[in-house]
């Protein structure tokens, strides 16, 4: 199966993550979207692109069973490459919506909180950063994201204390746009682009950089540091033990 499809309906281009069954990120998947988005920033035909998942998950994460046999060295790199990949999101110069199909869990929440706006599919479907719940960091960008949509303080909150939220709560917190069943989650998304396309592109691409510029500046000039904490910490005894339990359906 290939890692992604993509389909373009009146400019409004939809990517949908497709890897296994619960769209982990690994090495070769996150290369995939850095390259999918570069492209399409570069098609004229792109005027909105919605990113989802197939399937019960928006994306799960990072892969941690496969990321765990990295060396050290090795695992720093792929770090950079994720945070350079939702940095990539939060300042592309075209609408991006997460149409949250799905759990988006760990990094697939970091991905979504990148986004310009994200629609979440009621039921079961569940959203957090819940890092601290096996003894994780988070990147530093990634709290940089999360306080763009839900302030500082229930930054604070949702890191600390590690929790899961459904849509309706993720929609009280900020975290979340606006929330869909799954019959109509796509005709949601495809009412919000709409709006997307009915502003000028170039000042669209303006006013984003005006706001966003300066976060991503700090994002990048942070993120190296804290990548190299959040190595550290993984590879601690205590943190290894509590990496092994975790496991990904294939």
């Amino acid at each position: 199966m290939s890692l992604s499809q993509i389909t373009n309906d009146g400019g409004i281009t939809t990517l949908t993550m497709t890897r296994g069954k619960v769209n982990a990120l690994n090495e070769p998947m996150v290369e995939h979207l850095t390259d999918r988005f570069t492209r399409l920033n570069e098609d004229q035909n792109v005027n909105v692109v919605v990113l989802t998942g197939h399937g019960s998950f928006f994306s799960f994460g990072l892969d941690v069973p496969e990321l765990y046999q990295y060396a050290k060295v090795d695992f720093i790199h792929f770090l950079k490459k994720f945070t350079n990949l939702y940095t990539l999101l939060f300042t592309f110069p075209k609408p991006v919506i997460a149409a949250i199909n799905g759990h988006a869990i760990a990094g697939g929440c970091m991905l979504a909180t990148a986004c310009d706006a994200r629609i979440m599919v009621t039921g079961k479907a569940k959203i957090s950063l819940n890092e601290v719940t096996f003894g994780s960091l988070v990147f530093t960008g990634s709290v940089e994201l999360l306080k763009c949509c839900v302030g500082h303080r229930a930054a604070e909150t949702m890191l600390l204390e590690g929790r899961m939220y459904d849509a309706t709560q993720a929609r009280a917190l900020g975290l979340v746009d606006q929330i869909a069943d799954a019959d109509d989650l796509m005709k949601t998304v495809r009412r919000v682009a709409e709006r997307y396309l009915t502003n000028d592109a170039r000042g669209f691409r303006a006013l984003k950089q005006l706001i966003r510029d300066p976060i991503a500046t700090e994002m990048r000039n942070r993120d190296p540091q804290g990548n190299r904490d959040f190595a550290d910490l993984w590879y601690t005894p205590h943190m290894r033990e509590n990496l092994k339990q975790i496991q990904i359906r294939r």
